[in-house]
């Protein structure tokens, strides 16, 4: 399994639209094979970020995502908040799951190759 976070630094004055647009997404990566969920945390503390969190069967799952059409479907509506709604651009990490307190026999992701992606402002991933 592999996780995919993107950090993503919003001016507190655009807070619901941003919050708004998460509630009315797309959903499109919902019936992606592979995909197994979808969080968005809300920052309890001034100027840290909300993180877009999702989990993946296999990063091969999430690549098959990355360049999918319902990607750029899903993606459609990045950019419809204005620059300044956003402190800095937003940073998309992948991080492999190699241990599950939930999931004891869970097999870990093989390590994969390092992997650079180029965040959108208030990309749905």
């Amino acid at each position: 399994m592999i996780t995919a976070m993107n950090r993503i630094y919003v001016v507190p004055e655009y807070a619901e639209q941003f919050e708004q647009r998460f509630r009315t997404r797309a959903r499109l990566v919902d019936g992606m094979p592979g995909f197994i969920w979808n969080k968005v945390l809300r920052p309890v503390n001034p100027g840290d970020p909300y993180i877009v969190l999702t989990l993946w069967e296999s990063r091969a799952s999430f690549d098959a995502w990355v360049k999918s059409d319902e990607f750029v479907k899903g993606h459609a509506r990045s950019g419809t908040l204005p620059q300044e709604a956003f402190m800095q651009p937003s940073q998309l990490e992948l991080h492999e799951v190699f241990t599950d307190s939930s999931q004891p026999d869970l097999e870990p992701e093989p390590r994969g190759k390092p992997v650079a992606f180029h965040g959108t402002q208030d990309g749905e991933r």
